[in-house]
Order: structure tokens, then sequence, then C-alpha cells
């Protein structure tokens, strides 16, 4: 690992040299906004987000997104007073609402303005816009009036004085405050808003960074300082940052992590406390900063990780099963995790985990109309009583699809930052005045490149549902500038043209390809990302044997779990057995599901047949699916229980079948783990 991370840090140093080399006289407008100084930096990042906007979703996209902002997210602050009322300056009655108007409702309500302002700009939506906007321009005016957080009508010591009450929830909701409000800047370009922000960052002292991840932490802070940081070129906030990276406190912290000195934890604190380390990165040039977040996700993917990409927490992690949970919470914190180390890093490996995650993670707990959805989600759902004991946390109704989710209302919010942070992050700058390619499906970009030419590249695919992804490139005169194209790694045999003519295909260490020519308008580049379809083994593990699951259902006290299964995957898809559903809550009577697979990996690709028809003309994510595989199984007698969710051993014996599978974004119900046969290479 050190030996890769000194090549990734000769890399960046390049990377960073270019930078610098141009914003000693500012750099061009590559992000939407303006890179004032990036003097601070050691180690500049690889990419640069484009602002809010700049991508625009096209086709099955924009029909998700378009639903999005007809349902959950054009309306949440209509459905609760904790999105109506949150950020106002004033207290009113709310679950964790302290009388000031501190406390819970303010992390809640600031998840939701940082996707519903996100969201406005993508769509153009103007009534969206109207309606995040006047929001974040209370707490921009209220910081301008004199407020020294963006918590403006409370003093200071409501973020750092635990008399205050729900004081860490405090600096934590401040910290995704900063991230809408530096979105709302790159959107809307409001100077008062970049003013705001600086005036609060100059003066805010990060907290530490907690070892554990038991306890939020205003540490999380850095992710939109730095971003102010970089907007600004202010010394006074990246003074404020280096303080934090040197205190012993976090020092000591860099050494237990590096050591794998880590222990479970609540997994949304887990996503977002790893990425603390990444990010000072940046500043330290401490390539010990960088293992130290890559060696905890490494700690924790290897015990939790679930097959959709992110691992589980109910709310702390939980182990690998079939019916282990994923809070929808956590599908937004890997997302913007792994984009950070997208930025930073330049690996196309990140963009890999993203895909995974947004493809099947993030439609699953949402209904098809996005009008209700649920906290939790589970690799297999046989029916609405299996699974059927909750977690502890948050309790009754968690795996129930309604208009909030739950009365814990952190999940609803933070569902509406999925999608577009998935679309935002679709194309990104470079430091040599390119664009590339990073995650793939419908959309328009638009932005500026070479020597401040403007560009729009329309790509037109079905991707991850077809596997030809083409570009139309439309400069707005002829110019000079390089794209990088993503070649997934699961895609053994890429293909690419630029206007009918087959290139070779030189993919670099950083899993990208360089095009640098002189783009003409309407070149056109057709990339070919061959899927295949393949099967993937693995065992289940016990519960974490920590305190918080003392109370839990029999199933967490079993330390002898080590029940085989196989999962199917497509590409980046990830394959289920549909249970039809008659809505999200109510599966239909007596649908089958004792189901084996009996398909070795290494027989995945002959055996495994793909069934291709037209995309619907709206995507709502229906089990109608336009890709759908078959695959070989065995019907056995079998009834899962609550704590026997697999068979322990491979099946010997049942009547050979063929089952067809779907997306399993596409169900509500679903078998994903499946058990095995005695067929299978058993692990």
């Amino acid at each position: 690992m050190k030996k890769k991370i000194a090549r990734q840090a000769l890399l960046l140093f390049i990377t960073a040299t270019a930078l610098l080399a141009c914003t000693s006289k500012q750099a061009p407008d590559i992000t939407g906004t303006m890179v004032k100084n990036s003097s601070g930096l050691r180690i500049s990042p690889a990419f640069f987000p484009l602002k809010p906007g700049a991508v625009s979703p096209e086709g099955w996209i924009l029909d998700w997104a378009k639903d999005a902002a007809y349902g959950i997210t054009g309306h949440l602050d209509e459905y609760s007073p904790t999105f109506g009322e949150a950020w106002k300056g004033y207290g009113f009655k709310a679950r964790g609402a302290t009388a000031n108007g501190g406390g819970w409702p303010l992390e809640q309500c600031s998840y939701w303005l940082d996707g519903a302002i996100r969201l406005g700009y993508i769509l153009k939506d103007s009534a969206l816009i109207k309606k995040a906007s006047a929001r974040l321009d209370t707490v921009v005016g209220g910081v301008l009036r004199g407020g020294q957080t963006f918590i403006y009508w409370l003093p200071p010591k409501a973020l750092i004085d635990s008399t205050q009450g729900w004081v860490e929830f405090n600096s934590w909701a401040h910290s995704h405050m900063g991230r809408a409000l530096v979105a709302y800047y790159q959107a809307s370009g409001k100077e008062r808003v970049l003013q705001a922000l600086t005036k609060v960052y100059r003066n805010y002292s990060l907290p530490k960074l907690i070892e554990h991840f038991r306890a939020v932490s205003g540490s999380v802070n850095i992710e939109p300082m730095t971003d102010t940081y970089l907007l600004t070129g202010d010394t006074a906030i990246l003074r404020n940052i280096k303080s934090f990276g040197n205190t012993k406190q976090y020092q000591a912290l860099v050494a237990n992590w590096n050591a794998s000195k880590l222990e479970p934890g609540h997994n949304v604190i887990f996503y977002e406390d790893i990425r603390v380390p990444a990010l000072l990165y940046q500043f330290s040039g401490d390539q010990k900063d960088l293992s130290t977040t890559l060696t905890a996700l490494q700690w924790a993917e290897s015990t939790n990780l679930l097959p959709v990409g992110v691992t589980s927490g109910e709310e702390f992690h939980a182990g690998i099963g079939a019916t282990r949970n994923i809070e929808t919470c956590d599908i937004s914190a890997a997302i913007n995790t792994f984009n950070r180390l997208l930025e930073i890093t330049g690996e196309e490996k990140y963009s890999d985990k993203i895909e995974n995650i947004f493809f099947n993670a993030a439609p699953a707990p949402v209904a098809r109309d996005f009008s209700t959805m649920c906290y939790y989600q589970s690799m297999n759902r046989y029916n609405n009583q299996l699974p059927g004991e909750e977690p502890t946390s948050p309790g009754k109704d968690c795996f129930k699809f309604t208009r909030l989710g739950h009365s814990v209302l952190c999940c609803v919010a933070n569902n509406c930052r999925i999608l577009p942070n998935f679309v935002m992050n679709m194309w990104m700058a470079t430091a040599d005045h390119g664009l590339a390619a990073t995650l793939y499906g419908p959309c328009q970009v638009k932005a500026v490149v070479g020597e401040n030419n403007s560009v729009s590249i329309n790509c037109q695919t079905n991707y991850p549902f077809d596997e030809v992804i083409k570009m139309s490139v439309i400069p707005s005169e002829s110019a000079e500038f390089p794209l990088y194209l993503r070649i997934p790694e699961w895609c053994a045999n890429p293909s690419l043209k630029v206007n009918g003519k087959s290139l070779k295909m030189v993919k670099q260490e950083n899993g990208f390809v360089r095009l640098f020519q002189k783009w003409e308008a309407n070149d056109l580049i057709e990339i070919g990302l061959p899927m295949t379809a393949r099967v993937v083994q693995g065992n289940e593990t016990s519960y974490p044997q920590i305190s918080y699951f003392d109370n839990y259902h029999k199933m967490a006290k079993d330390t002898t779990i080590r029940n085989p299964y196989a999962c199917v995957y497509y590409g980046p898809i990830l394959f289920s057995f549909p249970i039809p559903d008659i809505n999200p809550d109510q599966e239909v009577s007596g649908a089958k599901f004792n189901y084996a697979l009996d398909v070795k990996p290494e027989d995945a690709q002959q055996l495994i047949t793909v069934e291709r028809t037209k995309m619907p003309d709206h995507w709502n994510w229906s089990l109608t699916s336009p890709l759908k595989l078959k695959v070989k199984a065995r019907e056995f007698n079998w009834i899962p229980t609550e704590n026997k969710v697999l068979p322990e051993k491979p099946i010997e014996n049942g009547t050979p079948v063929k089952i067809d599978l779907v997306p399993y974004g596409t169900t509500k119900f679903r078998l994903t783990m499946f058990p095995v046969t005695s067929n299978l290479s058993h692990k």
C-alpha cells in the first residue's frame, strides 16, 4: 500500500504543479466559480467538481430526477415542521428540537436543503430553487447581520458548550449547512453567500475528530471549510485547517487508525469521519493522512460490505448477512466520501464504487414514484414479515414506506442528496483545463475548457442498461483540450472510436484513457463497455459482539454464522430474483423464492443468458426491466426464519429450474444473496 500511495503522491504532485502554475494568475473558471488560490495545498485534487447545473441529466436519469422534484425532495418542507421551520432562528416543537431553535432538526433540515438546492439548479427548476434559496438566504442574512456561525441566532457556545443541549448535533448540522451554502454559491454566484461562508470559517476552530464512530463530530466542517478556502484563498481559513492537523489528538488518531485500531460504530458517522484525514492530506502532503482514510475504509469493508457497495449499519456496523440492513443515510454519506476520494486521487475505482451504490442501493428504499421511502433496506426481503424484527434504532416501522420514511427524519432528508450528488459528479474538471467523464449515464455537460473555451458534450446512452456510450463534442470554436474517459474495472474488453475510427486504448494507471486533440463541432466519441455476467460468492458473518447489540434479536448473539451465499452481477448492476409487489409494503401473496443458485463463477458467462427489451418511455424502476438475466437454479424445500435467513450448507438436491433476475434497484421484495448448491465451489 505504501508504494502505491507514493506513486499516487507523485502523480498528484505533478497535477498540483500544473494547477499552481495557473493559479498564480488566477485559475480559469473550471468549477463554475473561481479557484482563487490553492497555494496552501501541498497536494492538488486530481479532479475538480463542476457547479450544480453544469451537468444536466437526460433520459432515464432525468425521469428519476423529475420524480424526486415532484415527490419528496420538492415538498419535504410541507410534510413536517422539522423541514418547514428549522434554521429560521426560533424554537418550535419537533422531535429533538431545543427551545432555542437548535438540536436535531438543524441536522435533518440541512441535509434536505443541501439536496434540494443542488437538484433545483440541476433541473433548472425555478420553484425548487426559490424554495431552497429563500431558506438559505435566511442563514446568509443572519450571518452577515452579526451571526458568528451558521446558527446565526445563537452564540458560538451553542456549538462547543455541552450545557447548551444537542451541542454535538449543532456542530454536525453546521457542517451540512456549510455544504449547502457552498453548493448555493457555486450555482448562483451570489457573493454574499461566499461572504457568509468566509466570515464563519475564518473564525471556526475545528473540534477534535473522535477515534470511535459512536458520536458525531464537528470536525466534518473541514469539507465546506476546504471548499471555502479554495474559493477565497483566505489565509485565516487555511490556518484553522492546518492547526487541526497539528493537534496531538489528531496525530494519535492517525497512528491508531493506520495500525487498524478501529472498532465498529455508527455507519453514517464512519463514512463522514473517515473523509476528514483525506481532506487534510491535501494541505499536509503527508501520506499518513490519506492512508488513515484508506485503512479505515478497508477495515470496514472487509467485515461489513454488502453486495450493493455499502457497509451494513443498523445503525452500527452489523456484519455481512442477507437481512443485515443499510440505513438510507449511509448511501448518501458513502457516495459523498467516494466522490471526495475520486477528486483527491483521480482513481477510477471510486467511480466504480459510486456507480455500484447509485445503480443498486439508491433506488431500493424509495417508492417508484418518489412519494414514499423507508429507513432501512436489506439484500433479501422475503415478505412484509421477514425481516420483521426491526433494529432497536430507530425502532418500529423502520422497514415501512411512508412519506417521511420514519419519525426519525434523517434518512428522508439525506435521500434528497443522493441523486444530485451523482449527477453533479458525472463530469469533473481537470487541472490541465480538460474534462473527465467520471460516472456514466445519459447527460449533457457544459463547461469551460482549454484557453477559456466553452464546450457542450451530449452523452447519449441507456447505460448501465446498455453497453454503448455516444458523446457528441460541441466546442464554441475549434479548440485543443484533453478529455479523460473512465474505463470501469469490471470491463475487460472496452472499445473506443473517435469520428468512426477505432483507437487503441492506453489505459492510465488511474483507470482513465486520455484523449488530447483539437476538437471540432460535432466530433463523435463512442465508448463500448461490454458487460459480462459474474457470480460472486461469500459467507455471511456474525454480528460484531459489541454492547450496542446486547439487547438485540437472537441472531446478533450467534457467533457461528458462516452461511454460504452467491450474488449475480452484470456490468455494474446487481441482480435479484424479484418477489412481485402490490406496493412497497405488500408482496404478492404466495410468491415463490425458495431457490438456490446453481451456476459456478467460472461458468457465469456461458450459462447466464441476457435478455434485453426497449427502455420504457418513462423510467421509474419498474420490475418490467429492459435488462433481465436467466440463470440456472434449484428449487428446494426451504422456509427461512428470522434467525436462519439462509441455509447453513450448500443444497445437495432440489429440482433444476431456470429463473429470471432483474436489477436489484427495481425490487421492493427480493432474493439477492442466494443460497448455493453443492455444485458451486464453496468457500
